[in-house]
């Protein structure tokens, strides 16, 4: 990555630039920004006896900060422990709340977003999006203004997923249940 302080900047909430940028060259991995994926906010491989961390670039600076100290969190892990350890066990959620300690803090994180983001890190998940409360806090600063999420819509409200029809069913606890619906005209 040339440049890497500017493209910093770019990306991460400008109070956590320095921050980041000194975890990249502390830990020397090859970092990369990359389109948007369906499947996951970002990366962490070991190959080729690299290390090397994607991130989503379409991402807001609040989310994108979270996605890379989850990834270098997994470098710690990896770094540290090889493949002995889970992917999330305990040990990476430690590397992950250490990791996140110096960014906690209304200099970097709204008060809604931080407030969160402590909770989740108590019991970090796989993904930010499995915690509900700290997705959606997330979201509100989504640039993406055509994005809604499933949990603003009302129940029986039809709506599509890449290419799908689905009608949007009951909450339980954190999980919607949706019906496909074989077809119907979305607006």
């Amino acid at each position: 990555m040339r440049d890497t302080l500017s493209t910093f900047k770019k990306y991460f909430p400008e109070p956590a630039v320095a921050y980041a940028h000194r975890l990249w060259q502390y830990y020397a991995f090859d970092f990369r920004i990359t389109k948007s994926r369906a499947s996951k906010f970002g990366d962490y491989r070991f190959a080729n006896n690299r290390h090397k961390i994607t991130v989503n670039g379409d991402m807001n600076p609040y989310a994108f900060l979270v996605t890379y100290l989850h990834e270098v969190a997994h470098l710690v892990a990896f770094q540290r422990h090889n493949n002995h350890i889970q992917p999330h066990g305990q040990e990476w959620k430690a590397y992950f709340r250490e990791l996140a300690r110096p960014v906690l803090n209304t200099d970097v994180f709204p008060e809604n977003v931080l407030a969160a983001l402590k909770k989740y890190l108590q019991d970090a998940k796989a993904s930010s999006c499995s915690d509900p409360e700290l997705f959606q806090a997330l979201h509100q600063f989504d640039t993406q203004t055509d994005k809604v999420l499933l949990a603003n819509l009302p129940e029986g409200e039809l709506f599509s997923l890449n290419g799908r029809a689905f009608r949007k069913g009951e909450t339980r606890r954190t999980r919607v249940l949706c019906e496909e619906v074989k077809s119907f005209t979305h607006a």
